[in-house]
């Protein structure tokens, strides 16, 4: 595939030019849903049951040593060619093409199960994969679920109902981008709480705030929230004809298949939910509080994962821009930063003392906080705790 070259004429006369390097890395993200296959071909030829789980190995263990290996990638499209960027479908048909390969995924796995002559921890254990799996779908279904067109609200959907998360566009454009980095958003962790305590504020909170966004502006259409209309029983009614089916197709089998299946997708969600914003706070202003900045979500620039992920661990640009396109994020200077990528920091919220030692030090260093507890989102029952961890700065005592 030959790069493009984009180029645009200054105010002044000067020519910009730029080409995408990573333009057929790209299809990274398109392939990553298929990994699960990786482990059913290693058991077939094996026959070891074990070597399903092998896409786990993959990546929580081979993608943050490629992270690490090949380092991160700050480069910034120029801001005169992004128009021309995003213009560009090729990037919009790898989004595209990626949903229908969430389903593959999944009808493979499910397959597999019913076909074979599986240990119990077997079946749970291709479930966890297909889980994780299908939490990729949410990640494209995010990036789908931000653009205004027809068509791609209504890929995002369908790639939602893989793993039985309808609600998600709902949720996290009117609900999460509005409430992002304050103690009021349900989806933004606060410091000290650990990735399970976050899990049961998350979790249920989406759901709640979904259908009461959803509800609303029906109500303003004059319909009914249990309307046709309703997007997310629009999603959820395909789940119902997907998971259905296979049931019907595989027996009773799937029944715990498929549950544990969408436990653990919502879980990798909740998972980039928690890392996204830790601790992060948007200060008042007013009655209200200050517009989203690049500041208030946790950015990392690692090229692979970021190649697996349309770009979404480019968070921060995301959170102040939210339809800009993942081919033209970008990184700002002094942003809060992860010392990983988000395959190397899922392992690390899932130890919270571990997490604690590496995050908290890291937050409270950053430039808008500068050691401040008042400028940290902090979980009130660890509030006592990290107020004696972490007292006021030498300036604020004088000044109180």
């Amino acid at each position: 595939m030959t790069t493009r070259l984009y180029n645009a004429t200054l105010p002044d006369g000067r020519l910009v030019e730029y080409r995408d390097r990573k333009r057929r890395w790209w299809s990274l993200s398109v392939v990553w849903p298929l990994i699960p296959f990786v482990g059913l071909a290693a058991h077939d030829a094996t026959g070891w049951q074990i070597m399903l789980g092998l896409p786990l190995v993959i990546s929580y263990g081979l993608m943050p040593l490629l992270d690490g290996l090949i380092g991160e990638d700050p480069s910034n499209p120029p801001e005169a060619v992004v128009p021309q960027l995003e213009a560009d479908r090729y990037y919009r048909w790898l989004t595209w093409a990626t949903v229908p390969l969430h389903y593959v995924a999944l009808i493979g796995c499910a397959w597999w199960v019913g076909t074979r002559d599986l240990s119990w921890w077997a079946v749970l254990l291709l479930a966890y994969v297909a889980g994780t799996d299908s939490g990729l779908g949410l990640n494209t279904a995010h990036e789908l679920g931000h653009k205004h067109g027809r068509l791609e609200q209504w890929l995002a959907r369908l790639a939602l109902a893989v793993p039985a998360y309808g609600h998600f566009t709902v949720e996290h454009g009117r609900g999460h981008h509005r409430w992002v980095a304050t103690p009021e958003d349900h989806a933004s962790a606060r410091m000290g709480e650990s990735i399970y305590r976050f899990a049961l504020r998350e979790l249920p909170g989406g759901i709640h705030r979904a259908w009461r966004l959803e509800a609303e502006r029906l109500r303003t259409l004059g319909q009914s929230p249990w309307s046709l209309n309703n997007t997310m029983l629009q999603s959820y009614a395909v789940t119902a004809l997907l998971q259905g089916a296979l049931i019907v197709a595989f027996g009773w089998v799937m029944l715990p298949f498929l549950a544990v299946h969408n436990l653990v997708a919502w879980w990798q969600l909740t998972s980039a939910n928690y890392v996204e914003h830790y601790g992060l706070l948007r200060q008042r202003e007013g009655a209200g509080y200050e517009s989203p900045k690049p500041h208030h979500s946790w950015n990392t620039n690692h090229l692979v994962t970021n190649l697996a992920l349309f770009h979404l661990q480019r968070h921060s640009d995301h959170h102040a821009y939210p339809s800009r396109r993942y081919q033209s994020l970008r990184h700002f200077e002094d942003l809060p930063q992860l010392p990983s990528g988000y395959f190397g920091m899922f392992p690390l919220a899932y130890v919270p003392p571990l997490w604690f030692k590496v995050m908290d030090p890291r937050l409270m260093a950053l430039p808008q906080v500068q050691g401040d507890l008042t400028r940290v989102n902090v979980d009130p029952r660890a509030r006592a705790d990290l107020e004696a961890r972490y007292p006021p700065p030498v300036a604020l005592k004088h000044a109180a």
